[in-house]
């Protein structure tokens, strides 16, 4: 049997890219660095403004980073010690926008084509390029649809349609930018089952950005979770979910309970530890590390670990709260209690059937390896912590966007198959019109 580990596709080291404005630094990634196995499904999570499609537009090279490395097949596209600075439509990348970029005024089979007929690394045959629009629209469904104007699509087709266009180049690695966030619930929901089947169909390397946690689960192999500007865990969707190793992990991947007290009985390395809450109450979690008596802490433990206990006492094993019910929401399969327990409130996701209203005095239980002490500030400096930058500030202020802080040469804007046509356009404007900000 072999174990050896899967080759890189995608080696990302030290990466750093930050966007200035008069009152300082505006946002972008810090030190950012990880590895993407072939054929593996690499998610960027995190809230608004973290730094993950900055993250995504480095590798795609839409930005020039400030420092790091950047490889894809070990192949060396961004190295700052060393100068390398490869363009664009030299990255072997495909790429999808969260606009998806679609031609009005072409037809289906003109969009998916527009890689082929542009690309200025190879010259590709009437023949080809027909036989190869016919097998990626078959690829998302979309066969017999060649001749049908882009705008009669529906949304999921053209998602569908962009995803045909990123993939027709057979690109070694598939970059996408929210591209679910348009559609509908139950479309997403759809597109997430498509998605990951074309993607092991192809068993193609994808890097993928979301701040939606449901999808990063769903879809990925492994997953990173950024905040403000920094990776803060990477991991398994189940190793994220179940293993948070700090107080934001734990809040942002799904919904949790946090709850902060102090280390009665220090223990560690997947023992169990006595926490005193606020109140007074003591709890027992799993710690994955070590805690001594003293310590401050937050435990952290999911809706769905707690259940309803009409038993008078609660096993010895597990942990029990008295609480009263503030509200109850239905979701159809099941209910969300508002609880008032230990000084704060509490989520309860339970059975649709739990027949509680506002007011009612419950007991809550869960089991001590249902909840997790996390050290109680693992906060970092984020982007505002840095020192400030050695070289000269640009210019002007950088806009919001996460859009780059200055223009690059004209020879690194040169037409190429991962850009979307709406993209390629504003970014060849914009590099030849003196001062013009991206």
């Amino acid at each position: 049997m072999n174990d050896a580990p899967a080759p890189s596709m995608l080696a990302v080291g030290a990466l750093t890219k930050l966007f200035r404005s008069r009152d300082g630094i505006a946002g972008g990634v810090v030190e950012a660095s990880f590895t993407v196995p072939q054929a593996a499904f690499f998610t960027l999570l995190g809230p608004s403004g973290c730094g993950k499609t900055t993250t995504l537009r480095c590798i795609a090279g839409l930005e020039r980073p400030d420092a790091g490395r950047i490889s894809i097949a070990d192949d060396a596209v961004f190295d700052a010690a060393a100068g390398v600075m490869q363009p664009v439509h030299r990255r072997e990348i495909g790429m999808v926008f969260q606009s998806y970029a679609i031609w009005p005024h072409m037809s289906v089979a003109e969009n998916v084509s527009f890689p082929l007929r542009i690309s200025r690394t190879r010259r590709f045959g009437r023949a080809e390029i027909e036989t190869r629009v016919r097998r990626a629209l078959a690829m998302v469904d979309l066969a017999g649809f060649e001749s049908r104007p882009a705008t009669q699509l529906s949304g999921g087709q053209q998602q569908r349609l962009a995803l045909a266009r990123a993939v027709i180049r057979e690109p070694k690695l598939l970059l996408l930018d929210e591209p679910l966030s348009n559609l509908d619930a139950k479309l997403r929901e759809e597109m997430r089952v498509e998605l990951k089947g074309l993607q092991q169909r192809l068993g193609i390397t994808t890097v993928y950005v979301t701040h939606d946690q449901a999808e990063a689960l769903a879809l990925s192999d492994i997953v990173a979770v950024l905040d403000r500007g920094r990776i803060v865990q990477i991991g398994s969707p189940d190793a994220i979910y179940h293993e948070p190793n700090c107080e934001f992990v734990a809040g942002f991947v799904g919904a949790a309970n946090v709850l902060h007290g102090r280390v009665v009985d220090g223990a560690g390395g997947g023992n169990i530890v006595a926490v005193r809450l606020t109140d007074g109450t003591i709890l027992k979690c799993r710690a994955n590390e070590s805690f001594r008596a003293g310590d401050d802490v937050a435990v952290a433990v999911r809706p769905e670990a707690i259940r309803i206990d009409t038993q008078p006492a609660a096993p010895s094993d597990d942990n029990r709260l008295i609480a009263r019910v503030q509200s109850r929401t239905f979701l159809g399969q099941s209910v969300t209690l508002r609880v008032a327990a230990a000084d704060t409130t509490i989520l309860v996701s339970s059975d649709a059937e739990t027949r509680l209203a506002p007011g009612d005095d419950v007991a809550l239980a869960f089991p001590a390896r249902r909840c997790i002490a996390l050290a109680a500030d693992r906060s970092h400096p984020g982007i505002s912590g840095l020192p400030p930058p050695l070289e000269e500030p640009v210019p002007n202020a950088v806009t919001t966007t996460g859009l780059s802080a200055a223009r690059r040469r004209d020879s690194d804007c040169a037409p190429n198959s991962c850009l979307s046509p709406s993209a390629f356009l504003r970014h060849r404007l914009v590099s030849t019109q003196p001062g013009r900000w991206r």
